[in-house]
């Protein structure tokens, strides 16, 4: 469509963790705001768009989903290659999917771009009389590897907005920080306030639409 092209950034986001952890209901939940109960394990790569407003800037969103299993893991650098954002996602009723999130995230260190924005979810959360990961426990392991964190349910669509909307604000603002750094004459926050940065160049004429 035509109209795809109408945006200021595109940020490829990847969702990452254990086979049957709820990848792909988070995609869908976001993009698409369905969710299927009956959902069979994602065979190799699948990605879904979806556009967003940030800062009065449009953003839109290539979220991409890969299957857990080992038996994929040869299409890694491929699927880490221009990824901005990562989610690394848990079930919180499944604690080896926790436990694992080690070796996920040591896999992206060593594939991704090392400024890639990561968010730990753990996903779930409706299955609370099930819990076997505490959130005070996630958290802790997000904030001694600089993640952000944020638990989600695909299923009631708990926090699933505000999961990609953080990620996607946190890649925007680094972007527009760089692109206040790359400038010659760019004034310098002193404090908090909160700069605008127009792009150099406007990215949709470099963009093509997928």
């Amino acid at each position: 469509m035509a109209e795809g092209s109408n945006y200021d950034y595109l940020f490829k986001i990847v969702l990452i963790g254990e086979s049957g952890v709820g990848k792909s209901n988070l995609l869908s939940r976001f993009t698409r705001n369905e969710f299927n109960q009956d959902s069979k394990s994602t065979i190799g790569v699948e990605f879904a768009t979806r556009t967003i407003t940030v800062d009065g800037k449009v953003v839109k969103a290539q979220i991409w989903d890969t299957a857990g299993q080992e038996r994929y893991r040869a299409i890694t650098a491929a699927y880490y290659r221009g990824a901005v954002g990562a989610l690394l996602v848990y079930d919180i009723s499944k604690h080896a999917t926790f436990v694992n999130v080690a070796r996920w995230l040591k896999e992206l260190r060593d594939h991704a771009d090392s400024n890639i924005v990561i968010m730990l979810v753990g996903n779930k959360s409706d299955l609370k009389h099930l819990r076997a990961v505490l959130t005070d426990e996630a958290k802790q392991f997000a904030t001694d590897n600089g993640l952000s964190f944020i638990e989600t349910s695909a299923l009631d669509a708990t926090n699933v907005e505000a999961a990609f909307q953080t990620i996607l604000t946190d890649i925007y603002h680094i972007v527009s920080s760089k692109a206040l750094e790359t400038s010659a004459d760019a004034i310098r926050p002193s404090g908090g306030e909160s700069i605008k940065v127009e792009p150099s160049q406007e990215p949709k004429q470099q963009q093509k639409c997928c």
